[in-house]
C-alpha cells in the first residue's frame, strides 16, 4: 500500500466551505475550472499521486541518483524515471502553466491545492517538473526572443533551475563572486561555482536551463550589482524550435550526499568548467538580477511550505492509522487490572492529545497555504507577501516538530524503514533550511514585510482577526476559544510594536538593532500561531453551523474533529504567545556582550 495518505476532504472543506473559492472558480481569469471541475481535478491528481507517484520516492531513497564524474552527469533510478514519465504523460503538469504557455485559466489556490497532493506523494518529482514556473518567469521578464525559449522549454519539457548559492555566499547573496564577462555578440561568459542547486543535473530531459545570478564585470558590490542570466546545459541554436548545439561550459562537478530527499539531484555546478565557455544571456534588457531572482525565490518559498505541510498531513494520517491498530496496555482506568484487555493506543490520553495536536497543525497549516493562495487569487499582493514567511518558515518548523511527535506514536517501529515516518523526517528537515533558514524568514517578515510598509498589512490582518474573535462566530460553543484568540492577537500586536520601537531607536542607537535581531524568529512563530489559530477557528465555526443540520455520520465525525482541533490549539498553543511577548519586552544586554569563548 502507498505510504501517501492524502486528505482531499479537508482540502475541499478549506477551499469551498471556509474560503469560499467556489464563488471565484469558473469566473473571469479562472474561467476554465469551476468548483465541480476543481473537485474532479483534485480527486484525479490525488489518485495518480497515491497510485503512480508515491512509491518512486521511496525507491529513490533506497537507490539514490548516481553521479558519473567522467562526463559530469547524474542518472536517476528507473522507478523514479518511470513515475516521472507517467506524470508528464498524464498532462496534469500543465496545471501550473499560464494560458500563454499552454496552461489553463485556473486560480492559484487550486494550483497550490494540487501542489500539496503531488509534493506529499513525491516532492522531488514536483521539483523536476517545475520548469513551467521558470518558463513563466522568462516569458514575463525576457525579451521577445527569450519568450521563444520559454515556449520551447514548455514544449520540450526542459528542466529549469535557480542558481543562487555559493560556498561563501549563502544567505549573504550580495557577497557572491560568480562573474559575467560581456562578449561582442551580446552574450556573456559566466565564470564561477555554485552549490546546492536543486535539479541541477539529471537525465529526465534533454536540456536544462539554468537561471544564474552573477556579477557583470564593472558592476559594484552588493545585491544591486547582480544580474540574472539564462545558461542552458546544451547551447540552443534555434530558440523557437529547440534545436540543440554543443554542450555548454557548465558542468555538475559534485552530487551532494544528503540526509534526505535523495531523489532530488542536488549538485555543485561549475561555470567555465574545463576551459569551456559557459555562454549565458541576460534576462530581459536590464541588469535587475536580485528583483528578477526574487520572483523565482518567493515561488520556491511557497512551494517549500506546501511541501512541509503535505508531508506532515500524510505523516499524521499514518500515525492515526497505526494508533488505531496497535494494541498496547490496558485502558488507563484499568491500568492495575492485569486481566484487563489490551486496547489500541489511540485509547490512551497522551496519544490522543498528541494526535489531536498534530491534526490541528496539519489542518491549520493547510489552511494557511490555501489562505495565502486565495490572497493571490484576489490580487491581494500585500497580504500574500506578508504571509509568505509564515508559510515557509513557520510551516517548515511546525511541520518538523509535529512529524517528530508522529514518530513517537510508532515508538521504536517508527525508526525502521517499515514505516514512512523515518523517511518523512529526513526528507522534511531540509524545508527549514533551503530558500532561507527560519531565522532568515523571521528577518524577512519584520524588515521586508512589516517595517517596510509601517505595519499596514499586519495591522489590517490583525484587525480582521480581532473582529472575528469578538464576533461570536460559532456561538457560545467557541466563545472561550475566541477569547484566547483575541488575547493572542493583542500580544502579537505588542510584539510587533516593541520591535518597531527598537528599530526607531536604532537610528540614534545602532545597538538597539540587536534587540530586533534576537526576536524576529519569535515574531515569526507567534504570528504563525495566531494566524493558524484564527484559521482553525474559522473552520470550527463553519463546522459548528453544519452540525446544526442533518449530516452523514462520516461528515459528523469530520466536523466534530474540526471543532476539537481548533479548541486544543486555542487552549494549548495560543496562550504561549503571551509568554513570547514577555521574552520580547525583556531587554537582554548580556547576549551581544558575552565573549565568544563563553559559548
Amino acid at each position: 500500500m502507498s505510504h501517501y495518505r492524502p486528505h482531499v476532504r479537508d482540502i475541499e472543506f478549506t477551499l469551498f466551505e471556509v474560503l469560499g473559492r467556489g464563488e471565484v472558480y469558473g469566473q473571469g481569469a479562472f474561467a476554465d475550472a469551476d468548483e465541480a471541475t476543481a473537485r474532479t481535478m483534485l480527486a484525479e491528481v490525488a489518485r495518480l499521486a497515491t497510485d503512480e507517484l508515491a512509491d518512486a520516492t521511496v525507491a529513490a531513497d533506497r537507490t539514490p541518483p548516481e553521479y558519473r564524474p567522467l562526463d559530469h552527469t547524474v542518472t536517476l533510478p528507473d522507478a523514479f524515471t518511470k513515475a516521472y514519465r507517467v506524470w508528464m504523460e498524464s498532462g496534469w503538469h500543465r496545471l501550473w502553466l499560464p494560458p500563454e504557455l499552454g496552461g489553463s485559466r485556473i486560480a492559484p489556490s487550486l494550483q497550490w491545492a494540487a501542489t500539496e497532493l503531488v509534493m506529499g506523494a513525491n516532492p522531488a518529482l514536483h521539483m523536476y517538473q517545475s520548469f513551467g514556473g521558470f518558463a513563466s518567469v522568462l516569458h514575463t521578464l525576457g525579451t521577445e526572443e527569450q519568450r521563444l525559449l520559454a515556449r520551447t522549454m514548455v514544449e520540450r519539457e526542459w528542466g529549469g533551475t535557480m542558481v543562487l548559492t555559493e560556498a561563501d555566499a549563502g544567505s549573504d547573496v550580495g557577497s557572491l563572486r560568480t562573474r559575467a564577462v560581456p562578449q561582442p555578440d551580446g552574450s556573456w561568459h559566466i565564470e564561477g561555482v555554485k552549490r546546492f542547486i536543486t535539479s541541477g543535473e539529471h537525465d529526465l530531459s534533454d536540456n536544462i536551463v539554468h537561471f544564474v545570478l552573477a556579477r557583470p564585470e564593472g558592476h559594484g558590490p552588493g545585491t544591486k550589482g547582480l544580474s540574472m542570466f539564462v545558461v542552458p546545459k546544451y547551447r540552443v541554436t534555434d530558440w523557437a524550435t529547440g534545436e540543440l548545439g554543443a554542450r555548454n561550459g557548465v558542468r555538475a562537478t559534485a552530487l551532494e550526499e544528503k540526509m534526505g530527499l535523495k531523489a532530488s539531484s542536488t549538485v555543485e555546478l561549475t561555470f567555465g568548467a574545463e576551459g569551456e565557455a559557459a555562454i549565458g544571456h541576460l534576462v530581459g534588457e536590464r541588469h535587475d538580477g536580485i528583483r528578477q531572482m526574487f520572483t523565482i525565490l518567493e515561488h520556491a518559498r511557497m512551494m517549500v511550505g506546501t511541501k512541509a505541510i503535505a508531508t506532515l498531513s500524510s505523516g499524521h494520517r499514518n500515525a492515526v492509522a497505526y494508533a488505531r491498530e496497535r494494541l498496547q496496555g490496558a485502558d488507563l482506568t484499568r491500568a492495575t487490572d492485569k486481566s484487563a484487555p489490551r486496547v489500541p493506543i489511540i485509547r490512551h490520553p497522551e496519544v490522543r492529545r498528541s494526535l489531536l495536536t498534530q491534526k490541528a497543525y496539519a489542518e491549520g497549516l493547510r489552511a494557511l497555504v490555501l489562505y495565502t493562495a486565495s490572497a493571490q487569487d484576489d490580487g491581494n499582493r500585500a497580504l500574500s507577501d506578508l504571509l509568505l514567511p509564515l508559510v515557509k518558515g513557520y510551516g517548515a518548523e511546525r511541520s518538523w516538530e509535529q512529524l517528530s511527535a508522529a514518530l513517537q506514536i510508532f515508538g521504536g517501529a517508527g525508526y525502521l524503514a517499515d514505516h514512512p515516518l523515518e523517511q518523512y523526517l529526513r526528507d522534511a528537515r531540509i524545508d527549514s533550511l533551503y530558500e532561507g533558514t527560519t531565522a532568515i524568514q523571521g528577518m524577512d517578515l519584520f524588515f521586508r514585510k512589516i517595517a517596510r510598509d509601517q505595519g499596514a498589512a499586519l495591522t489590517a490582518l490583525l484587525t480582521e482577526i480581532k473582529e472575528f474573535a469578538s464576533s461570536r462566530a460559532g456561538g457560545d460553543q467557541l466563545r472561550p476559544e475566541c477569547e484566547q484568540l483575541g488575547s493572542a492577537a493583542a500580544a502579537l500586536q505588542k510584539i510587533a510594536e516593541t520591535l518597531g520601537g527598537h528599530l526607531l531607536t536604532s537610528f540614534a542607537e545602532p545597538t538597539a538593532l540587536y534587540e530586533v535581531g534576537r526576536n524576529t524568529t519569535r515574531l515569526l512563530m507567534a504570528a504563525g500561531d495566531v494566524v493558524i489559530g484564527w484559521l482553525l477557528l474559522r473552520g470550527a465555526a463553519v463546522a459548528a453551523e453544519r452540525l446544526t443540520r442533518e449530516v452523514r455520520s462520516a461528515d459528523r465525525a469530520f466536523y466534530e474533529g474540526k471543532i476539537a482541533a481548533a479548541s486544543v490549539f486555542a487552549h494549548d498553543v495560543l496562550p504561549l504567545v503571551a509568554a513570547q511577548l514577555h521574552t520580547v519586552t525583556r531587554a537582554d544586554e548580556r547576549l551581544m556582550a558575552l565573549p565568544e569563548e563563553a559559548f
